[in-house]
């Protein structure tokens, strides 16, 4: 005789992220000092967690323990999320976890932020519990920095479970403000804003911690830059509720200039070599994405030479397709029925 038993899916992903301006300054302790202000833009190349839960006949894993949960279960944020959700609530047991992405791993879109927020979410309905974007964010960075020491911002949390165009202010509390995008506005974004990979892997913690240094010992040229970046970002979300993409890329392509003086690692021979065959193709704005150090750069280019600046791209990276993600984290649960 066959039997059937039930077994049920839950399947949640997060977007990445454009920075169009303002990254290091939601990285303390500059926002509790000067106030930070990040604009960005997510984008459906998405995290997925998907985590499936055992009948209630079988043998159950518990996900607190080192049992095998999956392929997973060895990536050490997967690991660090399960361990802080089971720590804080009752954590029914789950027969495997998986983890997947569709954007290069080290690209500078905020990936693992992403997967973290994925993360957030799936442990949360899990345990059937509900929290809001806020909370998601704040719960990602958390494990990030508590449970894995990795220090950073929180601006790639918040595009996560947010989604869409964010207005982002750091101070002693993060505030995060939706810009609002007319149709028209996405179209351009999407037509004329080109995303290359470099194919380079991403910054070193030593650069991190020199501009981090250097900001303590409150160095002139990194403060003014640090100071410079968070007033464009906040002329970027002007400019994106305007719907202004012009104004847009000029903003950017001065903050480059800012976020490229912070310190020598932030470029890279290949990036300075994409930007300058980009603007010879006629691009008006570029810049590095993350803290750079390889990984992915934007382009911005008028709309009778996209195609041309494009080409011009291609011998330095690869072109990746994207479209606005208008919101954030999702989650879904899917029923199944399996024959044992």
């Amino acid at each position: 005789m066959t039997n059937y038993t039930p077994r049920h899916t839950l399947i949640a992903s997060a977007p990445t992220r454009l920075d169009f301006g303002g990254g290091w300054t939601d990285v303390p302790p500059f926002p509790e000092d000067r106030g930070g202000f990040v604009c960005n833009l997510a984008i459906d190349r998405r995290a997925t967690v998907t985590i499936v839960a055992p009948p209630s006949s079988s043998a159950l894993i518990s996900a607190s323990t080192d049992s095998d949960l999956g392929l997973a279960s060895n990536v050490p944020l997967v690991r660090a999320a399960l361990s802080r959700a089971a720590r804080e609530a009752h954590f029914p047991a789950i027969e495997s976890v998986s983890l997947s992405s569709d954007f290069p791993v080290g690209a500078g879109l905020g990936g693992s932020s992403a997967a973290g927020v994925a993360l957030a979410a799936a442990c949360a309905a899990h345990q059937g519990r509900v929290l809001g974007p806020q909370a998601l964010a704040e719960w990602s960075r958390a494990v990030e920095v508590e449970e894995m020491g990795v220090a950073g911002g929180r601006q790639d949390h918040y595009a996560a479970a947010y989604g869409g165009a964010l207005g982002i202010t750091f101070a002693t509390e993060t505030t995060a403000e939706r810009i609002a995008l007319a149709a028209d506005t996405i179209q351009l974004l999407e037509s004329r804003c080109l995303l290359v990979y470099t194919g380079e892997s991403r910054i070193s913690g030593t650069t991190i911690s020199a501009v981090l240094d250097a900001y303590r010992n409150r160095e002139s040229r990194v403060l003014h830059a640090l100071d410079r970046m968070k007033t464009l970002a906040m002329y970027m979300r002007d400019a994106l509720a305007n719907g202004d993409i012009d104004a847009l890329a000029a903003l950017v392509d001065e903050h480059w200039t800012h976020q490229r003086s912070l310190h020598p690692g932030i470029t890279t021979p290949r990036i300075d070599a994409l930007e300058n065959s980009a603007r010879r193709a006629g691009a008006t704005g570029v810049k590095a994405l993350g803290a750079s150090g390889g990984g992915c750069v934007i382009v911005f280019a008028p709309g009778d030479s996209v195609a041309h600046v494009g080409e011009a791209l291609s011998e330095w990276g690869t072109l990746l397709p994207w479209t606005v993600a208008p919101e954030g984290v999702r989650i879904k649960v899917r029923q199944e029925v399996r024959e044992d």
